[in-house]
């Protein structure tokens, strides 16, 4: 039986060996709950404050600003309607992206559906939306900017310096989604200028279902989820304090990386692209080679193929790759963020894929799998 290959690391990610078994001896050993006095819970209190300080560490944070969170989704929801309560009186309305992950542009339209404006800004063809556009966006009443910091499907990075500069001078509250980036670009808060900021761990070789929302000191952001008094009254519930450990070494790990991955999935780009082209297949790269890219994001159309078709015939060959985001992965509707970029009716969101790169791949099995994407293409495209 051939080798399955696995070329979807911006959906979900493999955990690290090493993280799999802090996460094993943290469930077996860590058990107690970080709000009781007893001598179990102050081990776990102490376990998870030690986590919270090497994750905060990771984009220049104090623990303090760190808000513990199921996840990404957790997280973006957090910060949008928690500054749409927040901040109701100063204003309502909101700007964000065509190109944002439905973790934003949801909240934002049940926002909308409760009396408030979005703007939606519309990115350019490599996927880029400008600070230029955020500045003619703006009004008195924007009490929010929520941009992505890197995008899931493309890997586009957006000017998010740019765009905290312009709000220096401005009451909107600054959020980037930086879910897709976290653990693989630099992150640092200070220089990003941003208020709050969305991680997961199951992107980078942690566990599912935890993440975190980072919270500038003074941002007014109150709690959508009522009860206790956990993570300083801002996310009620008991923590996950096992998730939080391993979480906090999958960064590390990461941390330690993260320049050798950078070089490491170019190689496997310029690889796959020289297969395609030894192949004779036409194909092209989404977002040009000059323009800022996630390093693990390959998003490639190939002219004439058909994407339903094309993923189902790549399965079948043992290849996973994408259609677009994990959240509408089992449909095949274009690709909203393609269809941002490129309009209703180019053929780029019903003819491209997306390759991500990540921890188990070699350059062996990489050119596998360009060679049997090749084959694939060959026998759809005539």
């Amino acid at each position: 039986m051939r080798q399955a290959i696995y070329l979807d690391y911006a959906a979900t990610t493999p955990m690290h060996p090493v993280v799999l078994k802090r996460f094993a001896e943290a469930l077996h050993d860590t058990y107690g709950n970080p709000s009781s006095t007893h001598q179990a819970g102050r081990e776990a209190k102490k376990l998870l404050e030690q986590a919270r300080t090497s994750l905060a560490r990771s984009i220049g944070a104090s623990p303090n600003e760190i808000i513990l969170t199921s996840g990404g989704t957790e997280a973006d929801n957090l910060a949008i309607f928690g500054t749409a309560n927040a901040m109701h009186e100063q204003g309502r309305h909101i700007i964000t992206t065509e190109i944002e992950h439905h973790a934003v542009l949801n909240p934002c339209k049940q926002l909308e559906s409760q009396g408030y404006e979005v703007t939606y800004l519309k990115p350019n063809q490599t996927g880029a939306i400008s600070a230029e556009q955020v500045a003619n966006a703006l009004t008195d009443e924007t009490i929010l900017v929520s941009v992505m910091y890197g995008n899931n499907e493309v890997g586009t990075i957006q000017p998010i310096v740019e765009i905290g500069k312009l709000l220096q001078s401005h009451q909107a509250i600054f959020h980037t989604d930086a879910v897709q980036a976290y653990g693989t670009a630099i992150i640092n808060v200070d220089e990003l200028q941003v208020d709050l900021l969305s991680v997961s761990a199951h992107k980078l070789n942690g566990p599912n279902g935890i993440g975190f929302l980072y919270e500038r000191s003074g941002t007014k952001l109150p709690s959508q989820i009522i009860g206790g008094a956990q993570e300083k009254k801002r996310r009620a519930g008991t923590e996950n304090v096992p998730a939080t450990i391993a979480f906090a070494e999958a960064v590390e790990i990461a941390e330690q990386t993260k320049e050798e991955n950078t070089s490491l999935y170019q190689t496997y780009q310029e690889r796959m692209q020289e297969i395609f082209q030894q192949h004779q297949i036409a194909f092209k790269p989404t977002v040009p080679a000059d323009i800022p890219v996630l390093p693990h994001i390959f998003h490639v159309s190939f002219p004439g193929a058909d994407v339903e078709t094309l993923l189902m015939g790549l399965d079948i060959e043992g290849v996973a790759v994408s259609s677009g985001s994990a959240c509408t992965a089992g449909s095949f509707e274009p690709s909203h963020v393609v269809t941002a970029m490129f309009g209703t009716e180019s053929d780029n969101a019903r003819n491209s894929i997306r390759i991500s790169f990540g921890y188990g791949l070699d350059l062996s099995m990489v050119e596998e799998a360009a060679k049997r994407i090749a084959t694939v293409i060959k026998r759809l495209v005539k």
